[in-house]
């Protein structure tokens, strides 16, 4: 796909049937915030890509899926960090918010909130954000800290900063895992509660 030449896809092919997709920047992005929802299961997430890319879902939801991923992945197909390990997670479309969005408007003079991207538009002019912009800062600055190249000075400015700094890393735990977990607070706080109903019953006794 040559963004200079070709035509920008607006649809996706699933046996031979074409399904129209809602390729604007803003769906886009909201996808990728509850992909970035910790409190959303795996299937949840699977679900919301359906329903907000897809005004028509496609007969078979699992490929759909498969496409609507490499959509958001700018037409690529998912894949780890260069080094063959997990990519570092340096941005976050929730938390660095008003931050691209300043960066838009000071490096490309794009006001995001009044114009509508294709989404591979806006993956590229993202790709290209100034590097005196306060965003691209922010990122660099994280990419050291987590490559272990920060300077003292920037640690101690990581120190002062960790709530604009960090990034929550995502959940990756299966849905079993999570009823599991929320099972055994449950209980934690059952016990507790018997535990000061019958502390309050010998007070009173």
């Amino acid at each position: 796909m040559n963004l200079l030449v070709d035509e920008l896809p607006e649809a996706v092919e699933i046996d031979g049937q074409e399904y129209p997709i809602r390729c604007d920047h803003r769906t886009c992005i909201r996808i990728i915030l509850a992909f970035e929802d910790n409190e959303l299961t795996e299937l949840e997430k699977r679900a919301i890509l359906l329903e907000n890319l897809y005004p028509e879902l496609p007969h078979d939801p699992a490929r759909a899926f498969e496409l609507g991923i490499r959509f958001l992945n700018g037409g690529e197909v998912g894949g780890p960090g260069e080094d063959g390990g997990p990519a570092l997670r340096l941005y976050s479309f929730a938390q660095d918010a008003r931050y691209i969005f300043a960066a838009f408007k000071q490096t490309h003079g794009i006001d995001l909130e009044r114009e509508e991207l294709h989404w591979w538009k806006f993956l590229a002019l993202f790709m290209d954000l100034g590097a005196d912009t306060t965003f691209c800062n922010l990122v660099g600055l994280r990419k050291r800290i987590k490559t272990g190249k920060a300077s003292k000075e920037e640690m101690r400015c990581y120190r002062e900063m960790r709530d604009v700094i960090d990034l929550p890393e995502p959940d990756t735990r299966t849905l079993e895992e999570r009823e599991r977990e929320a099972e055994f607070l449950r209980l934690v706080a059952e016990g507790e509660r018997r535990r000061a109903k019958e502390t309050q019953a010998q007070n009173q006794s």
